[in-house]
């Protein structure tokens, strides 16, 4: 299990290293590159109280974590199921809130 964790954080780490050298935006800083990884480690424990500390501590919102953080590719909300932390999968997901789309269109009755 630890070999598997340790090929996890070293395939995290070589994506994200790999995607903020090809990108053509600006480059990341060091405290952000950190602070995403951690928060993706945080996600991936399938412990809470972790997750939500650690979201805490680098001062971003639940609902911003589950709509923009990417982790390996996948949004953060796949990469923790994937992982097997439905725990903080379902905790991402509920923080997205509920939407609908509902198609309103008036029926008018045609009289011949």
């Amino acid at each position: 299990m630890k070999t598997l964790t340790t090929l996890a954080l070293a395939g995290l780490t070589s994506v994200t290293l790999l995607t903020a050298f090809t990108t053509s935006a600006a480059p990341m800083s060091p405290y952000m590159e950190s602070a995403l990884i951690s928060v993706c480690k945080s996600a991936q424990s399938n412990n809470l109280l972790d997750m939500r500390k650690t979201i805490k501590s680098h001062r971003l919102s639940e609902k911003t974590v589950a709509l923009k953080v990417v982790c390996n590719g996948e949004d953060i909300i796949s990469f923790a199921e994937n992982s097997g932390a439905d725990k903080t999968a379902n905790h991402l997901e509920k923080r997205l809130g509920d939407s609908s789309i509902v198609d309103i269109a008036q029926v008018y009755a045609v009289n011949f």
